[in-house]
């Protein structure tokens, strides 16, 4: 019989991974980020008219997200149940063109003074 012993940084953080598609609210058990497919239509881009994407990578993340799926999730920010996205704009462009109802997003928990600290 073998044996091992595996060591884990007392540094890591603990991340929760939920299957919900329907963007109900969040379990508030959890304080930590969270991995769930949110409708795109759920989530406000308030930064979105600040500047141009990329056509040529929204084009090849297109081609990629058709053929193995988006591998790295967005980043939102949930504010009263409200979902808010600053990052990843070339990914939700993506998703729109392609027609997809869903993007997967790590969402974590914010207040509203957190809110207005991304909108300066």
């Amino acid at each position: 019989m073998a044996s091992f012993c595996l060591r884990v940084p007392c540094t890591l953080r603990k991340f929760s991974i939920s299957a919900s598609s329907n963007g109900a609210a969040l379990p508030s058990q959890n304080p930590g980020p969270v991995i769930v497919e949110l409708p795109l239509t759920k989530i406000r881009r308030p930064l979105m008219r600040t500047r141009e994407n990329d056509p040529q990578k929204v084009q090849e993340l297109m081609e990629s997200i058709q053929e193995i799926g988006l591998q790295v999730p967005i980043d939102v920010l949930e504010v009263d149940g409200v979902y808010y996205g600053f990052s990843g704009c070339h990914r939700y462009e993506a998703h729109q063109r392609l027609g997809l109802p869903t993007i997967r997003c790590k969402v974590r928990r914010g207040t509203k003074e957190t809110l207005r600290h991304h909108l300066r």
